[in-house]
């Protein structure tokens, strides 16, 4: 028998495919079909664009997908598993598919009963360092968009909390009056660090302090970079105060893209931690590996 599959990553906005031979990359392909412009009946369609010429000539090629793809938008639900429970350990939930050459499987996402709070696709990141690490018992942060703190022991998610910091960052930037304060790429990394400590010891002052954002552009010419980096520290200090349960006195994992991740290390740095860091693709890529390997 072959031990061809597919990975396959499908988020909001993107889908990503991988053809494996075991643990092996063959091929990788990118789509902007994410599952936010899809209709259910659509999404065979676009993976078959993507991925048709890496089907086997013969029965139907394995396919395991994380992501949007199982939300109830999606191409079909895959029911979110309580919490405590291994990341990606539960029943892969099995799309309906008209091509005979394809076997598609989704990874659930994990939810938690209180705080209510629930997770799509940072569960297969989870699931692959889990799998490479499977003594670690800590703290892993997931950085992003709405970013996620989840307790591991006994290769289990004990627990979890998601922030919004990383979508509130981009609306305050884009849409508040604040937009026309941070018109930068640039970063300002000493009041970063000045801003999380700041928000840390006072985090309910931060709606006060975003506004004199403005205020001292007007009045005193605030360069475009240290006013996003002190709306960034401010708001990562804000997540950090409230997560400290979760990573004082923890070890602590960042997985994620490398350039937000480090932002969260120099935080965590600067309250006397040492993170660690895993790239997210490859902990996504181990996540379906393993879910494959498993099923």
């Amino acid at each position: 028998m072959s031990d061809d599959w597919i990975a396959v990553d499908w988020g909001t906005s993107h889908l990503r495919a991988w053809a494996m031979t075991g643990p092996e990359i063959r091929a990788s392909a990118h789509s902007e079909d994410g599952m936010g412009r899809l209709s259910p009946e659509a999404f065979e369609p676009a993976l078959l664009k993507l991925v048709e010429p890496w089907l086997k000539p013969e029965g139907a090629t394995p396919v395991v997908a994380c992501g949007m793809v199982g939300a109830r938008q999606g191409w079909v639900e895959a029911p979110y598993r309580p919490v405590p429970c291994a990341p990606a350990g539960g029943g892969l939930i099995r799309a309906l598919v008209h091509d005979e050459r394809l076997d598609v499987r989704i990874i659930p996402g994990l939810s938690q009963a209180s705080p209510a709070d629930v997770m799509r696709g940072e569960e297969t990141q989870i699931a692959g360092f889990v799998a490479a690490n499977p003594e670690y018992d800590g703290i892993l942060c997931l950085p992003g968009t709405h970013t996620k703190w989840a307790h591991i022991s006994a290769r289990e998610v004990v627990s979890f909390r998601t922030f919004m910091s990383g979508e509130l960052f981009a609306l305050i930037a884009g849409q508040s009056v604040l937009r026309h304060s941070v018109t930068t790429e640039g970063f300002d990394g000493d009041a970063f660090l000045e801003a999380v400590s700041e928000s840390l010891s006072r985090p309910e002052s931060f709606a006060a302090r975003a506004f004199s954002l403005r205020a001292e552009g007007l009045l005193a010419k605030l360069p475009a970079d240290t006013a996003r980096a002190r709306l960034s520290g401010w708001l990562i200090g804000m997540e950090l105060a409230a997560a400290r349960p979760y990573w004082l006195g923890q070890p602590v994992v960042l997985i994620g893209a490398p350039a937000l991740s480090q932002f969260y290390a120099q935080a965590l740095e600067a309250q006397g931690l040492t993170p660690l860091t895993a790239d997210g693709d490859a902990m996504t890529l181990a996540g379906l590996a393993a879910a494959h390997l498993g099923h």
